[in-house]
């Protein structure tokens, strides 16, 4: 097969009796038999978009080698259906190298634009005039190899901002939303709301990893990003000369306690107010997100109704009213 072309077909665009020639994800691969006794190999195939069952009937041992889980293949073959199941009957499939592939088609990416998005960091950057909380911000954002895992780093698994960019678009929301509540309660330190704000999920970029899938770390599973990233903030601080140490304290007690409740995963409840505006500044973006992205999906774009169907994070149904499926007015 030759190289790589650049237009591509997802999984959402195929269609009964359509030829395929594309880079797909294998998720699950198993070898099975058919009535006579005859081996095939049994594939999920996915992208961004989507799965679709894919079957292998010839050469099944060569192929099993390339097909491995986790790998990106290259798939020939046409689309039938079974079942009233699309599935693609393969023809030709070969591995394809991680480098030639771009991420993107294959993890959902967010819908802002990644360098507006990096400028409007930077601008929020430049408003934190006091000077251990700047150089701490700048320990962290002009260091090349967090930012290169920051800026793609999704904010959770599944559950809100679950994109290649989430973290990033998440962060600018809850520090947004910060500088509206400073404004609003002048008693407030606003350097160190939005220093909390644009700190408190760094923990992240070692809870999640998002090569091929978003799914978490060991560090993740076993100590979690709220942990993480207070460590990570106490390291890079004690790094800044003359850091106050009560400034310290508060900002590591903001990320401790930014999920609120026990319950969430929270080591600690908040108990100053800089805490307390993070806390449902972050909550109220996620769950924001969580609604919306719930409306976006294809389950849910029915004209004829105007309820979701219960989402169980948010434990209730949701109302759409009038407004169309999928529509936040972007």
């Amino acid at each position: 097969m030759a190289g790589l072309k650049k237009t591509r077909t997802y999984v959402a665009d195929l269609r009964e009796n359509q030829c395929v020639d594309e880079v797909f994800l294998v998720l699950s691969r198993s070898v099975r038999h058919t009535r006579s006794g005859n081996p095939f190999l049994a594939l999920e195939l996915g992208d961004r978009t989507g799965r679709i069952q894919a079957r292998v009937w010839d050469n099944v041992d060569a192929v099993k080698v390339s097909a491995a889980v986790d790998r990106f293949v290259r798939v020939q073959g046409q689309v039938g259906m079974f079942n009233d199941t699309l599935q693609i009957n393969v023809g030709g499939l070969e591995t394809v190298a991680d480098e030639s592939v771009d991420l993107a088609d294959f993890l959902p990416a967010s819908r802002r634009d990644p360098e507006a998005m990096e400028s409007e960091l930077r601008a929020l950057l430049e408003r934190v005039a006091t000077p251990h909380l700047r150089a701490l911000n700048e320990s962290f954002f002009e260091d090349p190899e967090f930012w290169s895992l920051f800026r793609k780093a999704p904010a959770a698994k599944m559950i809100h901002h679950a994109t290649l960019g989430g973290l990033l678009e998440h962060t600018l929301s809850v520090a947004g939303l910060c500088l509206d509540i400073a404004a609003r309660y002048a008693h407030l330190d606003a350097d160190l709301l939005l220093t909390g704000a644009l700190l408190h999920d760094v923990g992240k970029i070692r809870e999640l990893f998002w090569n091929r899938r978003f799914d978490y770390t060991d560090e993740g599973r076993l100590i979690g990003h709220i942990v993480l990233g207070a460590e990570m903030v106490t390291e890079r601080a004690r790094r800044v000369e003359g850091f106050p140490a009560e400034t310290l304290l508060v900002l590591r007690h903001m990320i401790l306690s930014h999920h609120g409740q026990y319950e969430w995963g929270s080591p600690k409840r908040p108990q100053t107010m800089e805490a307390l505006a993070l806390h449902y500044a972050d909550d109220l973006d996620g769950k924001l997100n969580t609604f919306r992205e719930f409306l976006r999906s294809e389950d849910e774009r029915d004209p004829e109704s105007r309820w979701t169907s219960y989402h169980r994070t948010l434990d209730r149904h949701l109302f759409k009213g009038t407004r169309p499926a999928g529509d936040d007015g972007e």
